[in-house]
């Protein structure tokens, strides 16, 4: 029963790198661009709950929904700002931009809150689940964070495949100037999935520190190096390859930190990473591109 009980965490706490992985792979999928500032828009979202349920008693889900209009807005200034003017450069220009802005936000968390830890409050208010006599729990956030992880998912498929946004991200993916030419607007298309993934990321900070309700201005690091790790496993670019690669990734850390050892659980996981890439580098459900020479 414990084997069965470690395995539902590593999927609720997969479900969380899914939702974080989804931003990484929407962003590098439609723009070529790797956000390493993603899990630190995580971790502002995560104070914008905790300042409004505890500083203005604001309920949970008001708190939530503008913690993710704050990270949406806080994406696209981002994009605007830091990495629209290097659509043309090299991705190593984009890479140090990408960890300057991360290095930025996490010290104006520090000046704003301090680096004292932060006691988080659950917004969830979902009942556990018994099961097998009351021997297996469920926990509410479990319940949650998979349930939304698989509505987000299921949802951002639907929005690329049928909508004319989703149409116009994918005809961006493929080509920026063709897309341009045939009147797709590159920017405004850019822009949404910036503020998509951001808003995603509110989310899925929120169900974190729900699950481990600490909060610093370092939150949204390690998880969100884990995400896009995920993203990697699955296949960066592929939404369904982002779900299977957060599963597959919080399910081997929780086996890994209670079969193993707890301080070896993140080298385990990335020790995994290097053995997939090595056997099949474009992921589990990546595809190879072949460029025309």
């Amino acid at each position: 029963m414990s084997f069965i009980s470690y395995l539902i965490n590593g999927i609720s706490l997969g479900s969380i790198y899914a939702i974080i992985a989804l931003g990484y792979t929407m962003v590098y999928g439609i723009a070529k661009m790797l956000n390493f500032a993603h899990g630190d828009v995580i971790m502002i979202g995560c104070y914008a709950v905790f300042t409004m349920m505890s500083g203005r008693g604001i309920s949970p889900l008001p708190s939530v929904i503008v913690a993710a209009v704050i990270c949406t807005l806080l994406g696209v200034t981002i994009e605007k700002v830091a990495y629209k003017p290097l659509r043309r450069a090299t991705p190593l220009a984009v890479l140090i931009t990408a960890i300057g802005v991360s290095y930025l936000l996490q010290n104006l968390a520090l000046l704003i809150f301090g680096a004292d830890t932060k006691s988080f409050t659950s917004v969830v208010s979902v009942p556990a689940l018994k099961l097998a006599g009351g021997e297996l729990v469920i926990s509410g956030v479990t319940i949650i964070a998979v349930t939304a992880c698989i509505i987000i998912m299921v949802a951002l498929m639907i929005f690329i495949k049928k909508t004319k946004a989703g149409q116009a991200m994918l005809a961006v993916s493929e080509d920026k100037d063709a897309a341009q030419l045939m009147g797709v607007n590159v920017n405004g298309t850019i822009s949404l999935t910036f503020a998509i993934g951001s808003g995603l990321a509110a989310i899925a900070g929120v169900l974190l520190c729900s699950a481990y309700p600490t909060l610093t201005p370092y939150t949204g690091a390690m998880p969100g190096i884990k995400a896009f790790t995920a993203a990697v496993f699955g296949g960066i670019g592929s939404i369904p390859g982002a779900f299977i690669g957060g599963i597959v990734l919080g399910v081997i850390e929780i086996l890994g930190r209670a079969y193993i050892s707890s301080q070896l659980s993140d080298a385990i996981v990335f020790a995994v990473l290097i053995i997939v890439l090595l056997v099949k580098p474009t992921g589990i459900l990546g595809k190879a591109i072949r460029e025309k020479v």
